[in-house]
């Protein structure tokens, strides 16, 4: 079974993201560097790669995702699944951990 990113179907109301790495540490204005560790707790930016159908609802409906592939969002740092496919890190999330599409 091939384990290509194009075969990787999110299921429900699952989003496959490639997160956006802003770098290691950071430099204020000033050139006091900011590590990597300071921003732990903040969420984190990534592109969708791919959506699921959407979620089922109470009678049976389905509900269809908000975002679309190639969207880039905003994300809860702490809810995603870290997944590896042929040496690069994915991330699949629910819809509901995605605070923000960037316009």
């Amino acid at each position: 079974m091939s384990k290509d990113k194009k075969n990787i179907r999110p299921l429900g109301d699952r989003v496959l993201v490639k997160a956006i790495d802003e770098g290691e540490d950071k430099k204020t204005a000033s050139g006091i560097i900011i590590p990597e560790t300071v921003d732990k707790e903040k969420p984190e930016i990534g592109k969708v790669i791919a959506v699921g159908d959407g979620r089922i609802n109470d009678s049976g409906g389905v509900i269809p995702m908000t975002v679309k592939k190639g969207d880039m969002v905003i994300f809860s740092k702490f809810g995603p699944d870290e997944i590896k496919v042929e040496d690069e890190e994915y991330l699949i999330l629910s819809e509901s951990n995605i605070l923000a599409v960037i316009k």
